[in-house]
């Protein structure tokens, strides 16, 4: 079973006289291991002394083939659960985007172990409810569960989401008193944490202390200088990762393209892009994307429609919207008008795509057209998402929503702001 060579396992279990509880459950871990939850259910169901190791067998073969109902209506039937049970339910429903019933089952687990809690908040970053995810880890701290590298590796990304630089400092010191830090995929994590915080160069500080590094190390640093506006020092770290003997994929090359779009360095980015071919990285949608938002925001827009139209691949509607941006941006009317066809025909109704065609028409004073758009937006049942904003302020969260006047502290936010105004105001004029 341990090799896969599941039908001469399954053979030698015909073939025994006395089966045992042992070989009963050996046997149905070797199909649900391998995804065959017919069979393994078959075997299941002729079990007759089954144990809470042959039912975690099936749960968890069941999460893994994402059919968490089934797993639920086991775990439902068992007498007796263990952590296991538990932890694997928690798991199925995260990485089915339940985190309400994940949570509930945490909460009313007699015992939880470290595996447990690492499930849980892996599960709310995996479902990007970062808040939820740094609050329990905290949780943990209060209740003595001592995190371990892979607590760590859950936990990075929420606090990069959040841009939650104290919490990731935090962190950063505890996985050094750990040694985490020697790990390299702690360390890419440490990389991404510092570059999304925007603190570029803690994250190359990180990335050089690491005594061991993986494309994905290099990939988080490029991308880091990228997101971060330092095009020059991404290219620089891709020419280095290249010397270094490190085979670019295609993530590096999204990451490249990133930086040439961040930065308009549209010769460039023409450039990888059709180095490639010779890394053997076939372009994908995504590098395709960089390409055309590249080109549309130089003013190529008649390359950009070309690139979009020879491409294997349909638009989708995040090109078509960068598309649309750069039409909108350098009022080409009519080509902004056929793209926005386009984006409705594929059924993306982004607010903010209707908002910039209703601005243009706006700047050239087509007020009927504009009434138009408004009415496509009511028909079509389309509202603009509120804007919101998370800050870290003494180690908790605040958010701010735009327009909202029942804040607790409105007249102070708008005071600074009303402060911060002037001085803006002031530098501009010097």
């Amino acid at each position: 079973m341990k090799f896969g060579i599941l039908d001469n396992a399954k053979k030698v279990f015909d073939e025994m006289s006395v089966k045992s509880r042992v070989s009963w459950t050996a046997v149905i871990v070797g199909y649900a291991r391998c995804g065959d939850m017919d069979e393994a259910r078959r075997l299941f169901d002729e079990m007759e002394d089954r144990d809470v190791v042959a039912f975690n067998a099936m749960i968890d073969g069941y999460v893994k083939t994402g059919c968490v109902g089934l797993a639920r209506e086991l775990f439902d039937e068992m007498e007796e659960r263990n952590v296991v049970s538990w932890t694997s339910m928690i798991s199925g429903y995260c990485g089915n985007g339940d985190v309400e019933n994940a949570r509930l089952m945490f909460d009313v687990m007699p015992d939880k172990n470290l595996f447990t809690w690492n499930a849980m908040i892996g599960g709310y970053c995996q479902n990007r409810r970062s808040h939820e995810a740094l609050e329990l880890f905290r949780e943990m701290q209060t209740v003595l569960v001592e995190p371990n590298e892979v607590t760590v590796l859950c936990v990075l990304p929420a606090v990069a989401d959040l841009g939650a630089l104290d919490f990731g400092g935090w962190i950063h010191r505890f996985a050094q008193r750990k040694k985490f830090d020697r790990s390299a995929r702690v360390g890419t994590a440490l990389i991404d944490m510092y570059a999304k915080c925007g603190e570029i160069m803690k994250a190359k500080l990180v990335f050089e202390e690491m005594t061991e590094r993986e494309t994905t190390s290099w990939n988080a640093l490029i991308n880091g200088f990228a997101i971060n506006g330092c095009a020059k020092e991404a290219l620089e770290v891709f020419a280095r990762m290249m010397e270094e003997g490190f085979r670019p994929n295609e993530v590096t090359m999204i990451s490249v393209l990133s930086a040439c779009n961040h930065c308009g360095l549209v010769e460039e980015g023409r450039r990888w892009f059709k180095e490639m071919e010779r890394f053997g990285v076939v372009p994908e949608i995504e590098h395709y994307g960089c390409v055309v938002d590249l080109l549309g925001r130089a003013g190529c827009l008649d390359e950009a429609e070309e690139l979009i139209q020879a491409m294997p691949y349909d638009a989708n509607g995040i090109i078509l919207s960068s598309f649309l941006f750069a039409c909108v941006y350098f009022n080409d009317v009519s080509r902004a008008e056929k793209v926005l066809k386009k984006v409705v025909k594929i059924d993306e109704d982004v607010a903010g795509n209707y908002v910039m065609l209703r601005n243009m028409y706006a700047t050239e004073q087509r007020w009927r057209d504009v009434e138009g758009v408004k009415q496509m937006m009511k028909k079509r049942g389309t509202s603009k998402e509120v804007a919101c904003s998370v800050i870290e302020v003494d180690g908790s969260f605040r958010e701010f929503v735009a327009g909202d006047y029942l804040h607790s502290h409105l007249e102070a936010i708008q005071l600074t702001l009303g402060q911060l105004s002037k001085h803006m105001k002031v530098e501009i004029v010097n």
